[in-house]
């Protein structure tokens, strides 16, 4: 019968985050796979947890990742572990969940920590919807594209930073999204000097180009608001005259007081406003 493989959440910060559960898990298990074995041995002397482990990392994810399942398919129990965190959110462990799938392996959680839930409830941003990007792309194309994207969206913003790059991209934020835009710098989450700064990103960017940041940084943003993104709508409209506006949908197939109606509403005005003004245009 084949083992199972567990993704244990490990404290971010504060040790004492560490659940009950995931020292039971380590603790069982006949193998822990760790992103860096030299760390997390901190945290199992710290436990008493003696289990075996072996390093799982980003290099070594995919040739390793068939061993751990080729020993998960020979009845071993494997815990997965990161350095701090969730395995999977921004940390190795995808991949790996993805071949036991594949191999018929069952997969489980034992949640815990997570900097980006840690960071999105301290924002004082609203939680109900967001959208996470980890850390943005170090490839420059790929990383336009990301903030390109981050224009229009109107879900609250979680992303990853390491401190020797924040005020770069808190200033490339500021000039894509606006420096009025609400966000908040999360830093040392769960650690004694553990931080919350509430700004707008114009605010931000000057703070922390004074004040050299430390520790890894959980950055929250505001969504575009409805209303932003209503004006925004609008104005693509604004450059397009009313009859070509109209004649988008009639060349669509669409009936002209349906036309009309969906006109009306891009450019925020009434029905009878369009009407009134084509009908002018038919005097002249």
């Amino acid at each position: 019968m084949a083992g199972t493989l567990y993704l244990c959440a490990t404290p971010i910060g504060n040790l004492e985050d560490m659940t009950y559960r995931a020292v039971r898990v380590l603790q069982e298990a006949d193998l822990i796979a760790a992103e860096d074995t030299r760390n997390s041995i901190k945290l199992l002397n710290h436990f008493d947890i003696h289990t075996p482990m072996t390093s799982y990392h980003e290099y070594n994810k995919y040739e390793k990742g068939k061993k751990l399942v080729e020993k998960l398919l020979d009845g071993c129990d494997i815990a997965l572990i990161t350095d701090a965190g969730t395995p999977g959110i921004s940390d190795p462990g995808e991949e790996l969940v993805r071949m036991c799938y594949q191999a018929g392996v069952g997969v489980t959680a034992v949640p815990g920590a997570a900097a980006c839930i840690e960071g999105l409830i301290l924002s004082g941003l609203p939680t109900r919807r967001f959208a996470f990007e980890a850390f943005l792309p170090s490839d420059k194309k790929e990383r336009e594209y990301i903030m390109e994207s981050l224009v229009k969206e109107q879900r609250t913003i979680v992303m990853y930073e390491a401190p020797h790059r924040l005020v770069k991209t808190l200033k490339a934020l500021e000039e894509r999204l606006g420096g009025e835009r609400k966000v908040s710098v999360c830093r040392e989450l769960t650690k004694r000097h553990e931080t919350v700064y509430c700004a707008t990103l114009k605010e931000a960017a000057a703070y922390y180009g004074s004040n050299e940041p430390k520790g890894e940084c959980v950055i929250v943003i505001e969504g575009l608001s409805r209303e932003a993104a209503e004006q925004e709508e609008r104005r693509k409209w604004e450059d397009m005259s009313i009859e070509a506006h109209m004649e988008y949908y009639l060349a669509q197939g669409i009936e002209r007081k349906e036309a009309m109606k969906r006109t009306a509403k891009d450019r925020g005005v009434t029905k009878r406003e369009i009407y009134k003004y084509l009908e002018k245009q038919k005097e002249k």
